[in-house]
């Protein structure tokens, strides 16, 4: 009944327009009064919720994504991507997926990465191409983020979920992420070869192949130092997170000398306001995850699941058609607060790896940002563009088709997850 009366609850109030995070925390105070728990249950779960060492980690990662932006790294990442492929046909479209390869490994956010590709790259892909395909370019690319280490949606899943490693799971993206940015660029390839798009870029050199790696070498040092002290134990994922920051800082002051201070402002702004707005959806959603446990949801979701199927690989795919339809119209971090904590549950009962299953929860819910009707990235990219939603849809349809594909690739092949992850000793 409590249940049921909080899923109501939130969504007439999402429906009329509430910011998700209000909605959930409306949802909750209506299921404590119905369930005549203490009012002072409700403060307490909130400020339990987010006394929280790995959440840190995520405006420490966004501040030292914006550093590194603001520190001149994506002149650095776009130069070499386009020494790399920028002479092939469809050239700029794949330096822009190779640029956010490179940019997703420093960020660790989907909309950071359109942000700072449209900024950057957007004048030429509407020149080269339609102002439509640029957009979906960009929005499709910039689905790396949350899938190439570091990822803030790796982070809060894992604090969600509460059983799987942070490192784990940041590890368990790098195979994935280097196969779907590869895929994207394929695609990306044919459509320009179709449609007679400009072949641009200078000459394939090696002299300058090796420049510009030697340029880029100091930023591509971050993810390999961070990454490889979480996973190695030296520090937490908070503490590389701050390791991180100390990092951009450096290249940005002391390197390419192209941060200021007036920069660390809005830098500092900005990680806040990502951050604030992850906390609101985590304490709001606390008191509706707890009524939840009280209510017993999960082992009830697991009985019925059970008289449907036994097999894993099947509830798997279940799961994933699930997140499909609910990432059309859920933010994502709303949807790991609401879902993990039921399904995840449901996935340990039938034994299923929580790296795997994590991995693939992450990426279903990332690919949502793409996909009409509701998809965060289109909306960024369409303010960019000043576009239609509508144009970039069209464009984005074959980027859809193609990262659910490799979802489902990697939902059927899971050594494809979880190779690196037992590797390294998870």
């Amino acid at each position: 009944m409590i249940s049921l009366t909080m899923l109501g609850i939130f969504s007439v109030l999402s429906v009329l327009g509430m910011p998700l995070a209000f909605a959930l925390g409306w949802a909750g105070l209506a299921g404590v009064v119905l369930g005549g728990f203490p009012m002072e249950q409700l403060a307490g779960k909130m400020v339990y919720a987010l006394d929280s060492f790995p959440l840190m980690a995520i405006p420490l990662f966004m501040l030292a994504g914006q550093l590194m932006v603001r520190g001149g790294i994506m002149e650095r990442l776009i130069q070499l991507a386009d020494a790399v492929v920028g002479k092939i046909t469809g050239g700029l479209g794949l330096v822009t997926i190779g640029a956010a390869m490179g940019l997703s490994s420093v960020s660790g956010s989907s909309v950071a990465d359109a942000t700072a590709l449209g900024a950057t790259l957007g004048p030429s892909l509407g020149k080269s191409y339609s102002k439509a395909f640029g957009a979906a370019l960009v929005a499709s690319a910039s689905n790396l983020g949350p899938i190439i280490p570091p990822s803030i949606g790796m982070i809060v899943y894992a604090v969600v979920a509460g059983d799987v490693s942070v490192g784990a799971l940041f590890v368990s993206g790098i195979v994935p992420g280097i196969l779907l940015g590869l895929g994207t660029m394929v695609m990306c390839y044919f459509i320009a070869r179709r449609r007679g798009y400009p072949v641009r870029g200078e000459e394939f050199s090696g002299k300058r192949i090796l420049y510009e790696l030697r340029r880029s070498l100091i930023v591509f040092l971050m993810p390999i130092l961070v990454i490889g002290g979480i996973v190695g134990g030296v520090f937490t994922a908070t503490e590389g997170a701050a390791i991180a920051v100390a990092y951009a800082l450096l290249i940005g002051f002391v390197i390419t000398k192209k941060l200021k201070v007036s920069d660390l402002v809005p830098c500092l702004l900005n990680a806040g306001i990502i951050t604030a707005i992850v906390g609101a959806l985590i304490a709001f959603s606390s008191q509706v995850t707890y009524l939840l446990t009280t209510e017993m949801v999960a082992p009830q979701v697991a009985e019925w699941l059970t008289t449907l199927t036994s097999d894993p690989l099947i509830f798997t795919f279940m799961v994933m058609v699930l997140l499909i339809l609910i990432g059309m119209v859920m933010e994502a971090n709303a949807a790991y607060l609401m879902l993990v904590p039921i399904i995840a549950p449901v996935a340990a009962m039938y034994n299923i790896d929580p790296i795997y299953f994590g991995f693939l929860f992450v990426m279903n819910i990332t690919i949502g940002g793409i996909t009409p009707p509701v998809g965060i990235l289109l909306i960024v990219t369409s303010g960019i563009w000043r576009i239609k939603v509508t144009e970039i849809i069209r464009e984005v349809t074959p980027f859809i088709f193609l990262q659910y594909g490799l979802l489902f690739i990697f939902m059927l092949f899971p050594e494809i997850i979880l190779f690196l992850p037992r590797l390294v000793g998870y």
